[in-house]
């Protein structure tokens, strides 16, 4: 299951179908989208995490995980998994943005602050500052602190702060409105037939690279911040 990261609390889910259909929930510290056109949400128990429909960015990461299954199809464990959790931040975060009509240099690029309760406070993540987003976050910024692990399908959740930061550096070094030319270019990449579902960091990179310069120029500011944004993380693009 693609989850936020927190591990479920009770087997009472919400859940939301293709159709929209809400059923009653109690006490579950989650929300997921189930590979099968089902997403999840729990209204928390009030520690851990409050009603997760709150949150409009979990709402957007989780629709965009259905998304990101049928364009790419990305194995989710990994790099590749990492990825997978790293754009539904991206997309969730730019529908927040949106809707608040933020600049990027007006977002908190938080995910999860509206839905976390005191122990994970104040959010799930930061794309702004991986591993400061509440006392229990241990996301790294750069490849320099990549973690190398067995747990949560190979560190999901926890090395997509890598990516997640790439794409801030290059949504703030461009400025303006994230979802313009940076979501762009990102959706550029994930819908490129040439993204593998076993994709690296580096493969992913080298794709938003090729697409900033075929859509904006090979000499363009927004091919040179994306260039900045991978370089910042230490993920190779050459």
């Amino acid at each position: 299951m693609r989850q936020t990261g927190i591990p479920a609390a009770s087997s009472r889910l919400a859940a939301i179908d293709a159709r929209w259909r809400l059923e009653p929930i109690e006490a579950f510290d989650n929300a997921f989208w189930d590979g099968a056109g089902h997403m999840f949400f729990g209204d928390g128990d009030g520690q851990l995490l409050t009603q997760t429909t709150k949150g409009l960015d979990v709402i957007g990461h989780e629709l965009t995980h259905g998304v990101t299954q049928h364009e790419a199809n990305l194995t989710y464990s990994g790099q590749s998994g990492a990825l997978n959790e790293s754009i539904s931040d991206v997309f969730g975060s730019l529908v927040k943005q949106f809707h608040l009509n933020q600049a990027a240099d007006q977002a908190d690029w938080l995910i999860g602050a509206d839905i976390v309760g005191p122990q994970l406070a104040p959010a799930l993540r930061s794309m702004k500052a991986p591993g400061t987003a509440n006392p229990h976050d241990n996301q790294p910024a750069d490849m320099d602190h990549y973690v190398q692990t067995a747990q949560d399908n190979g560190g999901v959740h926890i090395n997509s702060g890598i990516p997640n930061h790439a794409f801030y550096v290059v949504a703030t070094t461009i400025g303006s409105n994230a979802w313009q030319a940076p979501g762009v270019i990102w959706y550029d990449a994930l819908t490129d037939p040439q993204l593998q579902s076993a994709a690296t960091f580096s493969s992913f990179a080298i794709i938003t690279l090729r697409h900033a310069r075929i859509r904006f120029g090979s000499a363009s500011a927004e091919a040179g911040a994306v260039q900045a944004g991978w370089d910042a993380v230490k993920v190779p693009v050459r």
